[in-house]
């Protein structure tokens, strides 16, 4: 039975900027910790005189960490509410940055690292469930999309935010300054940080053990095919993350200032297909702009692999071919998240919490993948063009999205918002 009182039911509440700046930066943590560090590898290499490979799964750690954060917060805030879970993260995140600039050596950053993602984690899990508890359908939908204004800030201004940190002072400052960010987010949260899940309900909830909880999830075929989506489109992301400085700054000759202006072009991609996800479900229906965006970013992504491989139309060609897989991006994620968690509100915190650690951990297995193949253009757009690949194939096995009239069983039509959930 579902024990959350049904969207009908609830009255219509409007989010304001500051609510969605609020979780919006919330969301943002891990990408936060991730994007301000990366510009500090090589330092890091050498100050703790430590491989390629080890420094690189530093990031890898902060992912595995993330993941099975998640799997542990997520039941944790649908038993104990929302407020508690986030600042125990938040807090640990905090001090964690600080033991982190601190480390001897790779070892022990690495270690320090997975306790970090685990604990940060607890940001985005509740997040999302969050907007899960007072949305459903194409206003979920709205305001993930909203989100993603606030989350792309990360790709758009954290590594140059962090380049400039650790070249005036050193690449541990960068932690302190990630320190900062948890404090500064703790006074936000203990502040401004409404409880969104009643004790009322979460009294009323049945008893049932994580396992069983997490098995009924996985045993649910749509749910999975939906919630592995967003972890294939954050592995793209990554792809070209682990793979772009290596293509543009050896490839193509481009200066770590010119590299930074790119990547921040790029992220402008991902916020504007976002907020145009966000004017579209006024319109039409998750399900069924997900079922084109796949297909697209699939096109997209075959002729960015063309590009690169044959050099056709210079870096020009490659920018343009690679701003338009990214921007399809925008419109996927949002969409695939708001369908599967739309028959679990009584449990949104476990169920975004398995959305978000196939996020980790997909994201965590593919990013060593690029550099495996050889690390260059070939290899990150061939890297690309598999996931968006298994993407399109997840959704057409996985869910009746491209049967006949299929995406109607899928999620609300803007106009059925509050259709009830169902158990």
């Amino acid at each position: 039975m579902n024990d959350a009182p049904s969207p009908s039911a609830r009255p219509r509440y409007v989010p304001g900027i500051k609510y969605i700046l609020m979780l919006g930066a919330l969301a943002a943590l891990p990408a936060v910790t991730t994007d301000m560090y990366l510009p500090s590898l090589p330092a890091v290499a050498e100050d703790l005189d430590a491989s390629r490979a080890a420094v690189q799964f530093t990031l890898s750690a902060l992912l595995i960490g993330g993941g099975v954060g998640q799997l542990v917060i997520g039941p944790f805030s649908d038993r104990f509410g929302r407020r508690l879970p986030l600042l125990i993260g938040i807090s640990l995140h905090t001090v964690l940055s600080i033991l982190c600039s601190i480390a001897p050596d790779i070892g022990t950053l690495i270690g320090l690292r997975v306790l970090q993602g685990f604990f940060n984690a607890a940001a985005a899990v509740v997040a999302i469930a969050v907007i899960r508890d007072r949305f459903v359908g194409s206003d979920a939908a709205r305001l993930l999309s909203r989100l993603m204004l606030v989350i792309g800030v990360a790709p758009l201004f954290a590594p140059t935010i962090g380049q400039a940190i650790a070249g005036a002072w050193h690449w541990r400052a960068v932690f302190y300054a990630l320190a900062l960010i948890g404090v500064i987010l703790l006074a936000i949260v203990w502040k401004w940080m409404p409880e969104t899940l009643p004790a009322t309900v979460r009294s009323a909830r049945p008893r049932t053990g994580v396992a069983r909880t997490y098995w009924h999830l996985l045993r649910d075929r749509q749910f999975m095919a939906l919630a592995v989506i967003p972890g294939l489109g954050l592995g793209v992301i990554m792809s070209y993350v682990v793979g772009s400085p290596f293509v543009f700054q050896q490839g193509y000759g481009l200066s770590e200032g010119q590299f930074a202006l790119l990547f921040a072009f790029n992220g402008v991609a991902l916020v504007a297909s976002a907020q145009l996800n966000a004017s579209l479900v006024r319109r039409t229906s998750p399900a069924r702009i997900l079922r084109v965006a796949v297909v697209a970013q699939l096109a997209l992504a075959v002729v960015l692999f063309a590009v690169l491989a044959t050099g056709f139309g210079g870096l020009p060609g490659v920018i343009a071919c690679l701003w338009l897989v990214l921007g399809t991006q925008g419109m996927i994620p949002a969409n695939a998240s708001v369908l599967a968690l739309n028959n679990y509100g009584h449990m949104a915190g476990t169920a975004a919490a398995v959305i978000g650690a196939l996020q980790s951990g997909i994201a965590g297995l593919v990013s060593p993948v690029v550099g495996l193949l050889g690390g260059d253009a070939v290899a990150m757009g061939g890297v690309m063009v598999a996931i968006v690949a298994v993407t399109v194939l997840v959704l057409a096995t996985g869910t009746p999205a491209y049967r006949r009239n299929g995406w109607m069983a899928m999620g609300y039509e803007p106009a059925a918002d509050a259709a009830p959930d169902r158990p």
